[in-house]
């Protein structure tokens, strides 16, 4: 799907090293609300409602805080760099819901996922998305 994208859009390979790190959040963040709804759906069919419920619930920046928080430790030095550098990143917009530290560091996690997604490594993209839902497990 992904080659298929860059094809019919004629999107030239791009160097994710080269883009700043709120620009990585923000594609990150498209694609982790991907993952999310793929992955609910393939639960099989219930109501949008609640589909919704359950994502917002993981897309919001708490939840992406606690996952990062919790599976830090299994992160590579690249990829903490990446995540810090999104973490640090100055925001122009104020956190809805959240507290600061949480929304700078669910920053963080969605530069690190738009990152691996532009590197074209999405098979440890869905790792790191699969751990940090795994590290949540229980706390419904």
């Amino acid at each position: 799907m992904i080659e298929t994208l860059y094809k019919e859009f004629n999107i030239a390979d791009m160097d994710a090293d080269q883009y700043p790190p709120l620009d990585l959040a923000y594609i990150g963040d498209c694609v982790y609300e991907l993952a999310i709804r793929t992955n609910l759906i393939s639960q099989g069919a219930t109501s949008v409602d609640k589909l919704n419920k359950k994502a917002s619930n993981l897309a919001k920046a708490g939840t992406q805080s606690k996952m990062i928080t919790n599976i830090q430790d299994r992160l590579t030095e690249e990829e903490i760099t990446i995540f810090k550098r999104g973490r640090n990143a100055k925001v122009n917009t104020a956190a809805k819901n959240a507290s600061l530290g949480d929304y700078h560091r669910a920053t963080g996690f969605e530069a690190l996922i738009g990152y691996l997604y532009l590197k074209k490594n999405y098979e440890r993209m869905y790792q790191i998305i699969h751990m940090g839902w795994d590290s949540l497990a229980g706390e419904d």
